[in-house]
C-alpha cells in the first residue's frame, strides 16, 4: 500500500507498503485568525499524520475544526477548532493578537501584534508565531508590524521595520496525485502599503495599507494580520477551515454518514477520501 506524502520541516517519508487494514491519515486543524491593527498573523491548525489500525465495522469520529475568526474593533482574531479522527485530535491554530496583544497558543501559534510577542505552538503539530515590534517586544520606533502566525514547518517571522513579518511554508501532502499546500500561518499587518507580511501555505497575507486576506478554506492556514497606519485600522483576515485525508487499500469501502462532506478518488492501489467539512457525531466506518 503506497502511501504519498512529504513533511516539510518534520522529515520526508518515501513511498512503503503496510498491512490491511491500516489507514494513514492526514489531520489538520482550523487556522487562528489574525489580529486587528498592526497585527500578528493566525497560527496554523495543527497538523498530524500517522498509520492507524482499523477495525471493520466500528464507527470513527470524524470533525473538520472551523478557522477562527478575524480580529476587528480592537480585538485579536479568534483560535481555530480542533479537527478529529478517531481518538486523534490537532489542536486549532492560535489567534493573531491586536495591536495591544500577545499572539495565542494552539497547533501553530499566532504572531504578537505591534511589540507584542508570539505564542507556542503544540509540540509534534506545529510551531510558535513571531514577534511584533523589533522582534523582540520590545517599542522600537518606526517599527509597528506584527508577528506572522507559525506554521507546520516553521517559526512565523518576526515584523521588521514598520514591516509585518513574513509566515514560512507549511506542509505538501501528495497523496491525492496532486501537491496539497497546507497548514501555513497568517502573515503579520504591516503599517503601509508594500509593508504586508506574505502567508504561509494556505495563510492570507497581512494588510498593509489593504485588506488583511483570510486563510484558504480546507487548508488549516491562518488569516493575515491587520495593518493600521494614519488613522485607518483593519481587520484581519479569518482563519482557513481543517481538513481530514484518508488513504487505504483500494479493495476496501468507507462509509460515512449523512453529515460528511467528502469525496472519495482512486489513486494507484489506494482510495484517498478527502473531507472537507464534518460535524459533531460524524463518523466513518470501513469494510
Amino acid at each position: 500500500m503506497s502511501f504519498g506524502y512529504n513533511v516539510l520541516g518534520f522529515g520526508s517519508h518515501p513511498s512503503r507498503s503496510v498491512a490491511t487494514p491500516n489507514v494513514l491519515y492526514h489531520l489538520i486543524a482550523g487556522g487562528g485568525g489574525g489580529g486587528w491593527a498592526n497585527a500578528g498573523g493566525g497560527g496554523a491548525g495543527g497538523y498530524l499524520t500517522n498509520e492507524f489500525e482499523i477495525v471493520d465495522g466500528t464507527g470513527y469520529a470524524v470533525l473538520i475544526g472551523a478557522g477562527g475568526d478575524a480580529g476587528a474593533n480592537y480585538q485579536s482574531g479568534g483560535a481555530g477548532s480542533n479537527s478529529i479522527f478517531s481518538n486523534v485530535t490537532a489542536i486549532g491554530g492560535g489567534y493573531g493578537g491586536s495591536y495591544q496583544a500577545n499572539g495565542g497558543v494552539g497547533g501553530s501559534g499566532g504572531g504578537g501584534g505591534y511589540v507584542y510577542v508570539g505564542a507556542a505552538g503544540t509540540s509534534g503539530q506545529g510551531y510558535a508565531g513571531g514577534y511584533g515590534g523589533n522582534g523582540s517586544g520590545v517599542p522600537v520606533t518606526p517599527s509597528y508590524g506584527g508577528g506572522a502566525g507559525g506554521g507546520a514547518s516553521a517559526v512565523g517571522g518576526n515584523a521588521t521595520t514598520a514591516r509585518g513579518g513574513n509566515a514560512n511554508n507549511g506542509v505538501t501532502i501528495t497523496a491525492t496525485g496532486s501537491d496539497l499546500l497546507v497548514a501555513g500561518g497568517g502573515g503579520g499587518g504591516g503599517e503601509s502599503t508594500g509593508h504586508d507580511g506574505a502567508g504561509g501555505f494556505g495563510g492570507g497575507q497581512g494588510g498593509g495599507g489593504d485588506v488583511a486576506v483570510s486563510g484558504t478554506a480546507n487548508t488549516g492556514g491562518g488569516g493575515g494580520g491587520g495593518n493600521g497606519s494614519s488613522g485607518v485600522y483593519r481587520n484581519g483576515g479569518a482563519g482557513g477551515s481543517g481538513l481530514i485525508i484518508l488513504v487505504y487499500l483500494a479493495s476496501r469501502t468507507a462509509t460515512f454518514t449523512s453529515g460528511v462532506t467528502q469525496s472519495t478518488t482512486t489513486v494507484g492501489d489506494n482510495k484517498v477520501s478527502v473531507i472537507t467539512a464534518a460535524g459533531a457525531s460524524q463518523t466513518v466506518t470501513f469494510s
